[in-house]
């Protein structure tokens, strides 16, 4: 007789009489009261354990108790089943157990302040080692499985919210029912849009502090609806605040300025600073009797429609027309023919030809200059004799091609109007940008790129004027605002660049008229005082790493470091510094409703779309916002790291200079000195 274990046998060890275990053993008690099992089959006695350790007996299992020895083969078997299945459902137990104990949706605050478990680079859980290879490749497949049938973006998977998602689905473990339809249209969108609400409500604070910009927009979508966007600017962030469906209003000047004023009142009239809206002679309107109600707001046009509007009126001009069609034919030879691109292809340090887009002007003077860039490649193919022994050379396109690659007069047009759109294009870049606050460089960069234009053709006027007449009646009509030459006269950038600063009346009146605005400035006196201050770099703006770290920062982050002798003027640098100067972040939403409203979801109404958008733009302003706020608090750093150092250096050097003295004063006047 083999002995058990030591263990307490309960009601769990003697499983149910349903066991098939049990019709091939008798149960019995001896003395003590201890379960005994004897096997019908040998007629050996065991004690202790449970009837699976029975079952083991009768299967041939080795290490727990001996193995049967006059059982059937099918006995054996059916035993040796049985048990497999059992082994299998206590893993599982044990995964479901595990998972529960891993993740906790509830605590989410840990975020804060630990690594996630599942981000790259962080230590894998236990149970995450231990999963063999076939149960990972198992789940992976049920997440394909359900992206390709339901065509999923594979891009969905880069989503900071996608893995958060597994983990707390897995935090719950076995059993989880997704949302339904019902839940996941109307419940949870409420649920997630009051958070999302939360998040731009916490906003507000720098709203008041650096003051806002609106950005309003209009766009038709796929059912002719006419909607306009409205979104906040500012240094932290750009936040979506609604769309308005105004497909069945007038769109007069009156109409729009009661919708903007609808928007205004939600924002604070005293946190925003300007509106930027579309350049249509209605939205200019409207922005000025806004401008009448509300003293403080100004209306300012899109710097990016307006660069573009100027890009467009240059394409049109005959000579340049005539540039783009060669360029067009060249690259339309090279791509439409996969022998000369793959000739290309070869060439040392090749690069793709950019092309022109449809919509964007700024397109065609790129293609020029990449066309340009590849001048020695496209000319060394023309002469080549692979180009000269094939079929194409002879061909009208090919001959055409091979004439305006072989042009001088072609590449000399190419190069002069890459150095007049040159300056254009980088100060589209500059306005078309949310990340940093643009409205201090447009007046300077319009200014810069007359200068630049006058430079090239050596200021012979005949030759200059037709491009600086389309850009100076864009300036004149949209672009000369008083609250643009304030912002240039502001930014520490210009205003210290003694060579290249413009001193036209028009600058100083326009930041008389912003500081004369008693709801923009209310203590004027004391800020045009101030001004001289800055001006003439007085007082704290004459500290050296003030001067040297005016070309560098950012202007609003310059004024609060070095603005402290001017406070009223640093208060309104700071909010003007702080604004954009295009409503671009408006357009680039438009592409979150064109992957919300397609045309399988066409039958959206207004107010669902609206709320979807609203999260789905709104959920990653933290993403945004955290992605930039390491960087600037270690630009921040180095600032004050420099300035202590230079600090400690003068004090040293003061003290050297005064020792210096005193010791020869003494020596002068015959003092020994131990």
């Amino acid at each position: 007789m083999e002995g058990g274990d030591s263990s307490n046998v309960s009601t769990q060890a003697i499983r149910d009489k349903n066991d098939p275990g049990w019709a091939h053993f008798s149960l019995t008690k001896d003395v003590n009261g201890k379960n005994k099992f004897r096997c019908l089959h040998c007629g050996s006695v065991y004690s202790g354990g449970g009837i699976n350790r029975m079952k083991q007996h009768l299967a041939g299992v080795k290490g727990n108790i001996a193995a049967c020895k006059k059982v059937s083969l099918d006995v054996r078997h059916q035993m040796q089943e049985n048990l497999k299945g059992i082994s299998g459902k206590k893993q599982e137990t044990q995964e479901a157990r595990e998972n529960i104990g891993i993740y906790d949706e509830h605590v989410t605050e840990e975020d804060n302040f630990f690594a996630p478990r599942t981000s790259a680079g962080s230590q894998p859980s236990i149970k995450s080692v231990l999963a063999s290879k076939q149960v990972v490749h198992r789940a992976d497949m049920a997440v394909a499985r359900w992206f390709y049938d339901s065509c999923i973006p594979i891009n969905a998977l880069n989503s900071p919210f996608a893995q958060k998602a597994i983990d707390a689905i897995t935090a719950i473990g076995p059993g989880y029912k997704l949302p339904t339809y019902h839940m996941m249209r109307v419940n949870l969108l409420k649920d997630c849009r009051e958070e999302c609400k939360l998040l731009v409500d916490a906003y507000r604070s720098s709203w008041k502090e650096t003051g806002c910009t609106i950005m309003a927009d209009g766009w038709t979508d796929v059912r002719s609806r006419t909607l306009i966007n409205f979104l906040v600017y500012c240094p932290r962030g750009l936040s979506f605040l609604k769309s308005v469906d105004a497909s069945d209003i007038k769109k007069d000047a009156e109409t729009l300025c009661e919708l903007f004023s609808e928007v205004v009142e939600w924002v604070g009239v005293s946190n925003i600073v300007q509106i930027v809206t579309d350049n249509a002679a209605n939205y200019k309107k409207a922005g000025a009797l806004l401008h009448e109600k509300y003293a403080n707001i100004y209306w300012s046009p899109c710097a990016a429609h307006c660069l573009n509007l100027i890009l467009k009126e240059i394409c049109s001009m005959v000579h340049v027309k005539d540039i783009a069609n060669k360029a067009s034919k060249v690259t339309i030879l090279v791509y439409n023919h996969i022998f000369l691109l793959s000739w290309l292809r070869k060439r040392e340090g090749w690069k793709e030809i950019v092309r022109p887009g449809a919509t964007r002007f700024a397109t065609t003077f790129i293609t020029l200059k990449s066309v340009h860039d590849h001048k020695h490649d496209l000319q060394a193919l023309i002469t080549s004799k692979y180009f000269s022994d094939s079929k194409l050379s002879k061909t009208v396109k090919g001959k055409e091609a091979t004439s305006i690659i072989l042009d001088n007069k072609f590449w000399t047009s190419c190069l002069i109007m890459t150095k007049i759109s040159g300056p254009i294009i980088r100060l589209l870049r500059i306005v078309d940008a949310d990340e940093k606050p643009s409205l201090g460089y447009v007046y300077d960069g319009l200014y810069r790129v007359r200068k630049a234009i006058k430079n090239l053709f050596k200021n012979n006027k005949r030759l200059y004027k037709p491009y600086t007449s389309i850009i100076k009646s864009r300036w004149d009509s949209q672009f000369r605002q008083g609250i643009h030459s304030a912002a240039y006269f502001l930014n520490p950038t210009f205003q210290y660049d003694k060579d290249n600063y413009s001193h036209k009346p028009e600058v100083m009146q326009g930041l008389v008229e912003l500081i004369g605005n008693k709801d923009v400035c209310s203590k004027a006196k004391e800020a045009m005082m101030e001004v001289r201050l800055f001006r003439d770099q007085l007082e704290s703006f004459g500290k050296p790493l003030a001067i040297k770290l005016a070309m560098e920062m950012q202007p609003d982050e310059w004024w609060r470091m070095f603005g402290s002798s001017a406070p009223q003027l640093q208060k309104l640098a700071i909010r003007i510094l702080s604004q954009t100067s295009s409503s671009s972040g408006c357009e680039r939403n438009w592409s979150v409703f064109e992957k919300i409203h397609t045309k399988r979801r066409n039958r959206l109404e207004h107010q669902r779309l609206n709320d979807l958008v609203y999260v789905r733009y709104n959920l990653n302003m933290r993403n945004r916002y955290d992605f930039h706020l390491p960087y600037f608090k270690f630009y921040i750093l180095i600032v004050l790291y420099f300035y202590i150092l230079y600090f400690l250096i003068t004090f040293y050097i003061s003290i050297f200079y005064h020792s210096t003295f005193v010791l020869g004063l003494h020596v002068r006047k015959g003092v020994t000195i131990l």
